[in-house]
Order: C-alpha cells, then structure tokens, then sequence
C-alpha cells in the first residue's frame, strides 16, 4: 500500500511538471517545425512528446536528436535494416542537421546487444592523441594550465576522430543493408539543402565570434558575418561530396586517403593554435571491443562502457551506493530522494576523479569500483540526516600499488545520443560527440573537427604525484558519456542514454531511477526535471517544478543554484510493446511500427 501511495504521488508529481513545462520546452522546436518537411508519423510523435506520451510501437523503434535524422533511421528499420545499419543512417543526418555536437569529425561509444546470442559488446570509437602529444599540451610555458577557450579553438584540441571507423565496424558485425545506401537521405539533404533547425540557429548565434576565427567555418555558419537564421534552406555539398567517398570506398579515405590528408593541414595550419596531428596517427586508429562494466540493480543488470568512458562506472557506482535505500517508497518529491542521490553522486564522482581514465595507459580498479561489499560500505556515508560535509575518494579492492592524484578536467555537454531496437532483437544505445558545441571550429570538407582533447586533465601532475587522465601519446581522453542497456533475466528492458557533458551520468541514473524506482513510463522519465550533483553545488533545474525543493535541500546543508539543464536523453523500454521516450527539452523524436 505505501508503495502504491508513493508511486501515485510521484506520477502526480511528474504530470504536473510535464503540464507545467511542457509549453516552455517545446516551444522552440514548435517555432521551427513548419520548415521541416517531416512525415505524418514524425508530427505524430512530435504532438506526443508534447503532450507526455511516448510513443508505441511492435517491431522497431528509433529515437534521436533530429526528425530528419530518425526518419533516416526509420527507413532503414522499415526495409529491413538492423539496429547497426539504422544507425549510421541517424549518424550520417545528425553531422548534417546538428553539427554542433557529433559528425564525421569526432567520437562515439556503442553498445549492443545481440537479439541471437544474448551478448552485450561495446564498441570504443574515442579519439586519439596525436603520438607527439605530452602532458603539458594545455599548459603554458609556466606549466599552468590554458584557459579553456584558449586551448579549443584550431588544432592543438583535435584528436583523431573515431566516427567513421566505427561506422564501419558496426556494419561489417551487424549490418544486413548495403553500406552505400545508408547515406542516402544525408547525401541528398545536404545537396537539395535541409531547413535549419532552431536549436542550430541558436547554438550559431551563441557562438558566432568564435566561429568567425576560420574562414572556411565562418562561410558556412556565419556568411557574410551574418549567423545563420532558423528556417534557412542550408545546403553543404563538400559534406554531401565527403559521403559519397565514404559510400562508395569505406572509411579508408578518411584515415588514409586525401580526407585525413585535409584534417591534417587543417590541424597543423591552424591559425595562432595548430598542433602535431600526422598522417601516421590518422593511419593507426582502431576501434577497440572493450568489456562491458555490468552491474546489478533492483533485480536488473545495467550495462555501459567502461573506461576510457567513466560513465558506466559512475552510474552503477550511483545506483549501488542507493540500493539499500527505499528510494521507491520515498518518490521523486521527497528532499530525502534527493539528499541521497545528490550525496552517492558525489560519492562515485570523487572515485571517478582519481581512478577513471584510458585502462591502455592507467590501470582502473574497475571491479573493485563496482563490488557490491565496496559500494555497501561506502553507502555507510549515507545514512545521516543532513549533506555529506566533505566528499573523499575511497580506496576499492585493487590488484595494483597506485598513486594517483585527482584531476579538474572540463567537458562540454555538446554531444548527440542514440537508441535503436530493431525487429531482430537486437538493441542499440551509443552516444557520439564532437565534445564542445562546434568542436575545435575547423571545418574540413563540409564537417567539424572535434575538440575532443579538451577532455583530458589540464593539470599534468598535483605536488608530483600524476593525474591518470593527463595527456600521453595515443590515449583516449576520459569521458563521461553512458550508453546503456538495461537487462532483466538476461533480456534488454531499457536503452537509455543522453548528452550533457559530466552531467550525463546524472541524467541517465535519473532516468533510470524514474523507470525502475518510480515505475514510470519512458517519456515521463525523461521528461522529469533534473536534479544534479557532482562535486557539491546542487544544480536544479531553472523554471521547474523541482525548484520547490531548494530550499529543503539548502536547509539539509546543500549550495543550491538554479540553472538551465539541457540534456537530450533519449529511452526506449521494452516490454510486451516498445515504448519511446524523446527529450523535451530538444529536438529529437520516438519514431516506431
């Protein structure tokens, strides 16, 4: 009975918020969606969204951060295609329509379950430092660590993109359609030209100063100084160009051919900030297969990438160190809820910061990190009335001497996520970025270099001791992006993940939270108001029903701020139907049969 009292407050609780914000968070996209040409089934989901609902579906389901991008995943899904070949689709339309955050020029992690086998396999597609890089690449010649701004814009940020090789190497594992026809709906808008979205005119005019620093991106997004408007018909035919290599010859152009040629010089020629990017650290980038960090929760097996991602460890550190709380019981409105998150949050991002990094240059204690008997002594630190007054690493079970320091990396939550399931079973949760909005701000044949490099720790060393994320020659930079899939008796249930910078691995274990805890559908889960705390600072929501609860949280010893929260998590459940969950709060769409 009290389980049924706290779920029915908590579903009030969500149907007013959604009620409340709804008008808010679509508006924009609304302004805009007269100049998209989208199908009666894409307006249909467009209508649910606003309206709470996520959408239903029997066979296949795609959701993602544009309605043009899904619908080019949706075609494929419809003829046929698997998970894998719908998703080079979306790819392939998102780096058209929203360059600001993922595309040919940067980096994604992939995870898939396999509907024959019952495996989870991730695929680790990060960029790369170049092999000349070193320690004090963000460092100034005093060895103090580089403005942000000063160290992203031109080359010295760019590490090798892994979006195409992993494209590739999805294809050639579950692919059943012909690679060539994957890009069709991309090739074709960006020769006939597609209506820019309101998000892109706005993210250009935020950032119109900066991209006016190189010429060939000021051409295409500040023309004639003028930043690109919502509703311009926007045609990009050196990308379209750039796919059809891809389409016809794989991505070996791309590594080896006249395209990494171009990145190069672009890099190394960068204006006041080039950097030592070669042809040979093009040539040697692989996807990695990587172990998948699985770990239990509420009778379920949450799955992600592990390192150089932090974001399934940190999430499952999160959902472990509140198991043995009653969240369910307690709701989404209660102060309590969010004493507990916002602490075990703290809790896994104090591990995070001086653990996690490249598992090929730093060992991780990843099972340490994980072992429930860890998480339950740490959960001990939970159990009082008020904040945790400080936060400290602790020390998991680990088969190596390690002295590491913390480090104070920054990342941008420009990013674009994915979830698919396709008529085979098979399930697809991959988050893909180019890290700051519009990256480094090089543009090279019709796409953006990433500023992936960025996510390393600025600081080398702390009183000598090294940080684990520092710069070193062919490591991927940690990263905070948690594709997952959830599972329950071995079969997916949830596909879930977001973008959003650090803050992604609080949305997603909210997200989840919301679906497992508070037995909400997809939609409202995604649409809840974000509560989110790393590092201390209780960082609410702005303009949502969940700043009523500042003042409890400030009253249990929290600094509050109320800010914008604009995650993009995108959820797919699976039950006796699919059910699609797009967030509000940006562009994207459900979209299913």
């Amino acid at each position: 009975m009290t389980r049924l009292v706290a779920l029915f407050a908590c579903l009030l609780w969500a149907q007013a918020t959604l009620a409340q914000e709804a008008a808010d968070a679509v508006a924009p996209e609304a302004a805009g969606a007269g100049a998209l040409v989208l199908s009666g089934a894409a307006a249909e989901a467009q209508d649910a969204k606003a309206q709470g609902r996520p959408v239903e579906a029997q066979d296949w389901m795609v959701v993602a951060a544009n309605p043009l991008a899904v619908e080019a995943g949706a075609r494929v899904l419809r003829d046929g295609g698997t998970a894998a070949d719908a998703m080079i689709a979306v790819q392939a339309v998102l780096g058209l329509v929203e360059p600001q955050s993922s595309g040919l020029g940067g980096g994604a992690f992939l995870v898939w379950y396999d509907g024959q086998t019952g495996e989870i396999i991730t695929l680790d597609g990060r960029e790369t430092a170049p092999l000349a890089a070193t320690p004090r690449l963000f460092q100034d010649e005093n060895g103090e660590p580089l403005e942000f701004f000063d160290a992203v814009i031109g080359g010295r940020s760019v590490g090798v993109p892994g979006v195409p090789a992993l494209l590739a190497e999805a294809h050639a594992r579950w692919g059943k359609a012909r690679w060539r026809g994957l890009f069709r709906e991309a090739i074709d808008l960006a020769d006939k030209g597609f209506a820019v979205s309101p998000r892109m005119a706005l993210m250009v005019a935020r950032d119109a100063e900066r991209l006016a620093l190189n010429s060939n991106t000021a051409k295409y997004f500040v023309p004639r100084g003028v930043p690109l408007v919502e509703g311009t018909l926007l045609k990009n035919p050196a990308y379209a160009n750039t796919l059809r290599i891809l389409a016809q010859e794989g991505p070996e152009p791309f590594y080896t051919g006249d395209i990494a040629r171009d990145i190069v010089e672009a890099v190394q020629n960068a204006a006041g900030n080039p950097d030592v990017l070669s042809g040979v650290d093009m040539a040697i980038y692989r996807v990695k297969e990587r172990p998948a960090v699985c770990a239990p929760y509420r009778g379920h097996n949450v799955c992600g990438m592990g390192p150089p991602s932090s974001g399934a460890l940190t999430v499952a550190q999160i959902l472990g160190l509140l198991v043995q709380n009653d969240i369910a019981q307690l709701g989404p409105s209660n102060p309590e809820t969010w004493r507990l998150i916002g602490d075990a949050s703290r809790l896994a991002f104090a591990d995070r910061g001086l653990y996690m990094a490249d598992s090929d240059f730093v060992p991780v204690p990843v099972e340490g990190l994980i072992d429930p008997a860890y998480l339950s002594r740490r959960s001990g630190l939970l159990q009082g009335d008020d904040a945790l007054p400080t936060v400290r690493p602790g020390r998991p079970e680990f088969d190596h001497s390690l002295n590491l320091a913390p480090d104070d990396p920054i990342e941008q939550p420009s990013t674009s996520h994915i979830s698919i399931v396709d008529r085979f079973g098979n399930a697809l949760s991959m988050t893909t970025t180019i890290e700051n909005a519009f990256g480094s701000r090089l543009m090279v044949r019709g796409f953006l270099l990433n500023n992936e490099l960025t996510d390393f720790s600025f600081t080398s060393h702390r009183d000598g001791v090294p940080v684990a994320n520092r710069v070193e020659p062919g490591k991927r930079p940690r990263s905070s992006m948690a594709p997952t899939i959830v599972l329950e008796n071995g079969k997916p249930v949830l596909v879930v993940g977001s973008p959003g910078g650090s803050r992604i691995i609080g949305y997603v274990a909210k997200t989840i939270i919301a679906h497992l805890d508070w037995g909400m559908d997809v939609q409202t889960a995604v649409s809840l108001p974000h509560l989110i705390n790393r590092f201390g600072v209780y960082d609410i929501e702005a303009g949502t029903s969940a700043t009523f609860l500042a003042s409890e949280l400030e009253t249990l010893g929290f600094e509050v701020n109320f800010r914008d929260l604009t995650s993009g998590i995108h959820a797919i459940s699976i039950g006796e139907r699919l059910m699609g969950g797009a967030d509000p709060r940006r562009e994207g769409i459900a979209l299913g049969e």
